[in-house]
C-alpha cells in the first residue's frame, strides 16, 4: 500500500498481526528496496507484526526530498505514528542501521529494542572499505567506479548500475556470478538519492557521541567477512551503546541474514523475547 507520510508517498508492507511491531528500515539508498527486510525481517512475521518499506527516494516511494538522516528518521517516526504503536523494535541494516541507531536515539521512549545489520556509527568504514575493495583477490575493481559509488558523483541511472555491478562481487561470503547479475537486474536505481547521501551526508557522518543515549536492548550482528561494514565498525556500536550484545557470523560477508539465514534468524528471535520479556516485566 501507499501511504503518505510527510508530503511523501511511501510504498509500505505490514506482515503478521503481532503485537509487537517491528519497523526494518532497508540499506543503500537509492539501491535497496523493501525487498532486502521483507526476506529477513519477514520470516517473524508467526511473532510480531512487521513493518518494511521503501525509504523516501527509494524503490516505488516518492522521490520528494530532502533525502537527509533527519527527514529518513522523521519519516520512520511518521509511520510509527501512522501505525497507532506507542513502542517499535527498529531494526535496520547498512545504511539501515544509520537511520535506525539515530531514530533510537533521537526517539528513546519510541523504542522498545533495536536489531542491526552490518552497520557503522561513522563515515571511518569508507577508507576501510576502499582498503578492502584494493586488497580483494577475488575480482579486480575498477578504482574510478569504486570511486564513484563511494563518493556519491555517479552520473546517472545507467552508470549507478554499472558502479553497482562492480562492486557486488565483494558482499558476499561465497562469490556467485550469477547471483550477482540477478541482483542488478532486480535492484530499483534512483542515482540522485544515492549521490545525495554518499556526497552530502556521509562526509560528515558520525553519530558515536548518540549512541550512549540509547536506552534499548540492543543487538548487534555482523558477518566476518564484511567488506564494506568490517566486524570491527560492529564492535565499536556494541562497546557505546550500554545494553548491546554484539554477534558476528563467522561465515557471512555483508548479509549473515541471508548467508547465514537460519542462524541469524534464530540469533534475533532468541534475542527479542529476552528484550521485550524484560520491557514488559518494568511496565
Amino acid at each position: 500500500m501507499f501511504v503518505d507520510i510527510n508530503d511523501n508517498p511511501l510504498n509500505v508492507e505490514i506482515l503478521g498481526e503481532g503485537e509487537n511491531v517491528i519497523i526494518a528500515h532497508h540499506g543503500a539508498p537509492g539501491l535497496g528496496s523493501l525487498a532486502e527486510p521483507r526476506s529477513s525481517f519477514g520470516r517473524l512475521a508467526d511473532a510480531y507484526k512487521v513493518v518494511v518499506f521503501d525509504a523516501r527516494g527509494s524503490g516505488a516511494s516518492g522521490l520528494t526530498g530532502p533525502f537527509t538522516h533527519e527527514q529518513w528518521v522523521a519519516d520512520v517516526e511518521g509511520l510509527r505514528q501512522w501505525l497507532g504503536a506507542e513502542r517499535v523494535v527498529i531494526a535496520g541494516g547498512s545504511y539501515g542501521g544509520f537511520i535506525a541507531m539515530e531514530y533510537a536515539a533521537r526517539h528513546p521512549d519510541r523504542v522498545s529494542a533495536v536489531v542491526l545489520r552490518d552497520t557503522s556509527a561513522d563515515n571511518a568504514n569508507q577508507e576501510l572499505a576502499t582498503r578492502n575493495a584494493a586488497a580483494s583477490a577475488r575480482v579486480r575493481i575498477d578504482r574510478d567506479k569504486l570511486d564513484r559509488i563511494m563518493s556519491g558523483t555517479v552520473r546517472d541511472d545507467d552508470d549507478l548500475r554499472d558502479c553497482w555491478r562492480e562492486i557486488l562481487p565483494l558482499y558476499d561470503h561465497d562469490y556467485d556470478p550469477a547471483a550477482v547479475e540477478r541482483r542488478v537486474a532486480a535492484t530499483p536505481y534512483h542515482y540522485e538519492t544515492h549521490n545525495y547521501a554518499f556526497a552530502v551526508n556521509q562526509p560528515n557522518y558520525d553519530i558515536k557521541h548518540l549512541l550512549p543515549g540509547i536506552e534499548a536492548p540492543t543487538l548487534v550482528t555482523v558477518g566476518r567477512h564484511d567488506w564494506i561494514t568490517p566486524p570491527e565498525c560492529s564492535e565499536l556500536i556494541a562497546r557505546l551503546i550500554p545494553r548491546a550484545e554484539l554477534r558476528i557470523f563467522e561465515k557471512s560477508g555483508h548479509s549473515p541474514q541471508v548467508e547465514e539465514a537460519e542462524l541469524w534468524e534464530a540469533t534475533v528471535r532468541e534475542f527479542l523475547g529476552t528484550a521485550l520479556g524484560e520491557v514488559r516485566a518494568r511496565a
